[in-house]
């Protein structure tokens, strides 16, 4: 029976594809290897280590009952830079490795289906104290950033990328999250797509309360140009691709 667009829709948020695909031939059941946990990157690419947890100066903390009560969407910023130190929580707070398993699987802050982790963290860092202007892609296994590119303009491109949310270009601090689906695909085939979604929503929650730790605010932003989005980060769009931003700033 053909689905409707809406039927379709609705479709995607149940788990009946279970019930009509074989997992068995998975390819991980076929015995393939999985893709890498984290996106490679050149042996010479700059990166810049980052203060690794427990070591951070002036996060202020909020005990968890505080954080989830003030935890709300926040579109205005104080023109104040993030710190080093900040970023760098927020980094290990939404995707940051407490253990690596094996080749195949590490637990990290936040959950994900089968610990697949089909995320990749970009920052535009607009106006962080001590780095340089620009976007950057954060690497968990290192507890690193590495520089991607400059990008002229890019304030201006962001709200362009997010069809004209201009508190998304006011923000110091970007936070652009794109998905590997092969990472999910390789454990669960087509069933991994709305795992991807229900991961992503687990990092940007996480984002919210920890952004209340340091007098910070953030805006969860699912509505924006996709091919402009992927053209920004200079994606292909097909196997990786944007799936969710957030601003981040002071309040």
């Amino acid at each position: 029976m053909t689905l409707s667009p809406l039927e379709q829709a609705r479709y995607f948020l149940k788990d009946t594809i279970r019930q009509t695909i074989d997992l068995k031939q998975t390819d991980q059941n076929r015995g393939l290897d999985p893709p890498p946990l984290e996106k490679p990157y050149p042996p010479d690419a700059k990166r810049i280590s980052l203060v690794p947890p427990g070591k951070w100066k002036n996060i202020a903390g909020a005990d968890l009952e505080t954080a989830i009560r003030n935890r709300q969407s926040r579109r205005l910023f104080r023109e104040q830079a993030i710190t080093l130190d900040e970023l760098a929580f927020l980094l290990w707070a939404t995707q940051g490795v407490r253990r690596m398993l094996d080749r195949r699987a590490a637990f990290r802050t936040v959950p994900s289906a089968g610990a697949r982790h089909a995320l990749e963290t970009y920052i535009a860092a607009i106006d962080i104290s001590g780095l340089e202007k620009g976007v950057y892609r954060y690497l968990p296994f290192e507890h690193q950033l590495l520089f991607e590119f400059s990008e002229k303009q890019i304030e201006q491109k962001l709200v362009q990328a997010t069809l004209g949310q201009t508190f998304v270009g006011q923000a110091p601090l970007v936070f652009i999250w794109t998905t590997i689906p092969l990472r999910m695909e390789w454990r669960y085939g087509l069933a991994a797509h709305k795992l991807i979604a229900l991961d992503a929503g687990h990092v940007c929650q996480n984002l919210y309360l920890a952004c209340e730790a340091i007098h910070a605010g953030c805006c969860a932003v699912a509505a924006y140009h996709q091919q402009l989005c992927d053209q920004l980060l200079r994606l292909d769009g097909k196997e990786e691709f944007v799936i969710y931003l957030a601003p981040v700033g002071k309040i």
